[in-house]
This record gives C-alpha cells, structure tokens and sequence, in this order.
C-alpha cells in the first residue's frame, strides 16, 4: 500500500477492525519512511448487480434510484435519512444474496414495498401507488384496506400491536 503522504511504498498494519456492519474491513497504516499514519478499507470485490426491467432491457442496479424512490415518498414524513439509507441498502444486500441475475426490477419494487410498509404506513401508500400505477381512488382504498389488516410492528409508524 502506498503511502498518501510520502508516496512509500513500505508501510506496517497497527491495527484491523471490521467496519459498515462486516462488510469491510478498516486497517490503520504507518509508513515506514515518514511515520505518518492513514486509514485504509478493504472490501469484496462485487461484480455489477444487473437489473431487468419490464420492457425487457438491463440496466446496471442504482442504490441512488432506490433510495431517491424512497425519499420521494417519505417527504414530510418522520423517516430520517439514515432510515431511508439503511432500507436501500438493506434492498441491495437482499437482491445480492437473492442470486437472481439479473434482478426483475418487480422484484426490487417488492422488496422496498416490504420493508416500506414498517417502516411508515403513509409513505408505504405512498410508494405502492406510484409502484402498483394506482389509476382510481378504488386502488387506494383496496391497499389502504390491506394495510389495515398487516399485523402491526411495534415503533414501524402505525398504531401499537395489542
């Protein structure tokens, strides 16, 4: 590894430890020639994770795109932005982990339904309405009704389980 600062090539490990919940690993350097020490990350090298839309073309998969489908429905919501981070990314560790490849972007839409529905009810309605292509006040309120009849979760934005 080179050095940052002095460009050397000859540096030691002081210390490892895991980082971003075990997916890295974070390793502080010295530098045998200037003595200055840096941070270094090593990850899994992931191959692209493709996705299959529904008019049949690939696309390379987009963290960005989910999360910013995400946030677009939680506006004004109490969802903080680390929520929405970790649900996106909890939906790409998912469809990696699912081995299907490539991914049918249903399948994403799915998976962020899911994982929406705990996390805030109006931002779940939100979301299913521009996923499922609600045309009619009836589309709401069929959803709507099956929202009502989920089990609760506990802290997940709707009422508390009994």
């Amino acid at each position: 590894m080179r050095c940052p600062y002095c460009g050397n090539q000859e540096t030691k490990v002081v210390d490892s430890r895991l980082a971003e919940e075990g997916r890295a690993i974070r390793r502080r350097r010295e530098c045998l020639a200037c003595g200055r020490r840096y941070s270094t990350f090593e990850r899994a090298e992931e191959g692209p994770l493709l996705v299959l839309k529904r008019d049949g073309t690939e696309e390379a998969f987009s963290i960005d795109k989910v999360t910013e489908g995400i946030r677009r429905a939680c506006v004004n919501r109490p969802v903080t932005g680390a929520e929405i981070e970790a649900l996106a990314g909890d939906v790409e560790e998912s469809m990696r982990a699912g081995g299907l490849r490539p991914v049918p972007s249903a399948d994403i839409g799915r998976e962020i339904l899911e994982r929406m529905r705990d996390l805030d009810e109006v931002a779940y309605l939100r979301f299913a309405s521009v996923y499922k292509d609600f045309q009619e006040l009836d589309d709401f309120e069929r959803e709507l009704g099956l929202v009502k009849k989920a089990p609760s979760v506990p802290g997940a934005g709707g009422p508390p389980a009994e």
